[in-house]
């Protein structure tokens, strides 16, 4: 079983370890050297938030570290090639989004250990490599992947009232090793319910730029006037919930919306009624603790924290206690 560790034991931790860094900071340490990446572009929606929790935490570190940023698109094919280049930097640690997969990842994660690097992960798991490095370093800060699909799921059977007779359209990213898992949970707690379900694969170019679904999901639904629910799996999509579904000339009581992460276009499409029920796995966590547990690991030989961060459903009734977090980037 993965090492799991609750936010508020490792916050305690924490701060005694920073008391303790700074003492050992004054003793004319090098910066830790660390590669992060953020996973998508620089203002993309939900990256942004993973960046700013990145600098955050080197803020606090303050010359205990010195963190390097690769934004890769939301592409696996260019975080492999970065993690390349962040291994030949030869830094002390790398922080890396999780989805290309085991497979993709594990020839060069075993050259970056071999070099004495730390790895660690964040947002999609990495769950064999991970079992294999914890003791070095290696851990995991973001949802579980088809726990959180669930979750979203079965709130949307629940709060919508969805069974037999009704139909929903996936909008995911199912074909990605581990990523996809989000996906199916989706799907299998919608199904479980009796929902027919209809799936999309988002394309490259529908992640890289969300404005480029306008035409697929607007054909979809024109093709599919009987559709009473849209799930997107991707922050970015569901932040342009509202652009869809109006492009699509549905008002924002005709169509149930749902997906995952919190942005201010999502807050605001949830006030107006185009989207109806989000998965907040709050992603600043993903990028202020990883900073923090190559940190740990360099200077202190922590071993690798597994830290779920996905378990809040956002929706009308609670989002104006959230919505101020989120406009600061930081939900």
């Amino acid at each position: 079983m993965l090492k799991k560790i609750s936010l508020i034991t490792f916050s305690l931790m924490l701060i005694a370890v920073l008391f303790t860094a700074t003492a050992a900071a004054q003793e004319g340490e090098d910066p830790v050297e660390i590669y992060f990446f953020p996973g998508g572009s620089p203002g993309g929606t939900f990256a942004t938030v993973v960046y700013n929790g990145a600098v955050k935490a080197a803020e606090i570190l303050g010359d205990r570290v010195n963190v390097h940023y690769m934004w890769s698109e939301w592409s696996p094919q260019m975080m492999v090639s970065q993690f390349q280049q962040a291994v030949a930097a030869n830094p002390d640690g790398i922080a890396v989004m999780g989805h290309p997969g085991d497979d993709a990842y594990e020839p060069f994660v075993e050259e970056a250990r071999k070099k004495g690097i730390i790895v660690t992960s964040q947002n999609t798991t990495l769950p064999r490599l991970e079992e294999r490095y914890k003791a070095d370093g290696f851990g995991y800060v973001g949802q579980e992947l088809y726990p959180s699909g669930q979750l979203l799921g079965n709130g949307c059977v629940n709060r919508f009232e969805l069974g037999e007779g009704d139909k929903a359209l996936v909008w995911g990213l199912k074909s990605r090793p581990t990523r996809g898992q989000r996906t199916q949970g989706v799907i299998d707690a919608l199904e479980e319910a009796g929902v027919e379900v209809d799936y999309m694969e988002i394309s490259a170019e529908v992640d890289k730029d969300a404005s480029n679904g306008i035409p697929v999901i607007t054909g979809y639904l024109q093709s599919n006037p009987d559709c009473d629910l849209v799930v997107t799996d991707h922050g970015n999509l569901t932040a342009s919930m509202q652009s869809y579904l109006e492009a699509a000339d549905f008002g924002p009581d005709e169509i149930y919306g749902a997906g995952f992460d919190l942005s201010p276009a999502t807050a605001d499409a949830i006030r107006s009624g185009y989207t109806d029920l989000v998965l907040d796995q709050q992603p600043y966590l993903q990028g202020f603790l990883p900073v923090m547990q190559i940190y740990l690991t360099k200077r202190f030989q922590f071993s690798g924290l597994h830290i779920d961060t996905g378990a809040g459903l956002i929706h009308e009734g609670n989002i104006e206690m959230i919505a101020p977090l989120a406009e600061e980037g930081i939900r």
